[in-house]
């Protein structure tokens, strides 16, 4: 995750460096050097996607600068966690204020985990019509609702385990292409995340919120969030609802959006984009093949890689 930015932006070391101090312990030697099980576990995984999302958006404006040309977006978007990393990204928050927030998140969302555990499962392949209807069979008594709305045919659901194995089922005997039980034992999106919803809150309250540079999409209605109360709003709700990609995504190229840059220590939400939205571009900041470790990058002067 740390040595391709680094190797891209060795500056990005500064980012690990400042987290250390809000973290109170090493995370750049951690993202190193493991162990993977420590580095898998909610409370340092979402910092690490953090810090190094940050560090790919710091190399994408430098690179920009060094080439004369004005980091202008029209809109951020972030899916779940990353919805903290756009409002910082917009200049909603300040790099330590997203950083205290995306670790209270992983600390409350454990916390939530040990109270009552849960999971989470990917099932591709359904209509929304059909899906809705083994969501509602499986529920029974227990709680199992859509967490992830990711285009397409492909949605993550969250709940009790027991309601998990039942849909599963469901959507396997359905004909779904492809369902996957999540390796994590928290039902994030759902309301089994009452609790973690309400210890979250008070930490966003005491924040120190702006109004954004530019617009940040709700994850919850793909509405455009103009102001330092929507944030905060939005925030203050979203472990409880769900991430709604595929609105976000039409949202966007809706007005005017071409060209989708990722910045994460990965490509899933380039991939969703473009299943979403044909014909859009995307440029995953941090593929090996087509991002800014490219010899010949890309031209976006235009919005279109050239």
């Amino acid at each position: 995750m740390a040595g391709a930015i680094l190797e891209v932006h060795p500056e990005a070391r500064a980012r690990f460096e400042q987290a250390n101090e809000v973290l109170g312990y090493d995370l750049l030697r951690l993202v190193e050097e493991g162990p993977v099980e420590d580095l898998d576990e909610t409370l340092h995984s979402q910092p690490a996607i953090y810090v190094a999302s940050m560090a790919w958006l710091d190399a994408l404006r430098a690179r920009w600068e060094e080439n004369g040309r004005p980091f202008e977006p029209i809109a951020m978007a972030g899916h779940s966690m990353g919805q903290i990393t756009a409002c910082v990204a917009a200049g909603a928050l300040d790099y330590e204020a997203g950083l205290r927030l995306v670790q209270e998140r992983g600390r409350a969302m454990q916390a939530a985990d040990r109270a009552r555990p849960g999971g989470m499962a990917s099932i591709i392949g359904l209509r929304d019509r059909v899906l809705q209807g083994i969501v509602g069979e499986a529920q029974d008594d227990d709680t199992l609702v859509v967490a992830n709305d990711n285009g397409p045919g492909h949605v993550v659901v969250s709940g009790d385990e027991s309601a998990l194995q039942r849909v599963m089922r469901l959507a396997e005997a359905q004909g779904a292409r492809r369902v996957v039980r999540l390796k994590i034992s928290i039902a994030s999106h759902s309301p089994l995340m009452e609790g973690a919803q309400e210890q979250f809150r008070q930490t966003v309250n005491t924040m120190t919120w702006r109004d954004p540079e530019v617009p940040v999409i709700s994850n919850a209605t793909a509405g455009f969030l103009l102001t330092r109360d929507a944030l905060r709003d939005e925030l203050n709700s979203a472990l409880l609802k769900p991430v709604d990609w595929r609105g976000s995504v039409k949202a966007m190229a809706g007005h005017g959006t071409n060209l989708f840059v990722e910045a994460g220590p990965g490509d899933v939400l380039s991939k969703l984009v473009r299943r979403i939205s044909k014909r859009s571009w995307t440029f995953p900041l941090a593929d090996d093949e087509t991002g800014l470790a490219r010899r010949d990058y890309p031209d976006l002067s235009d919005g279109i890689p050239k």
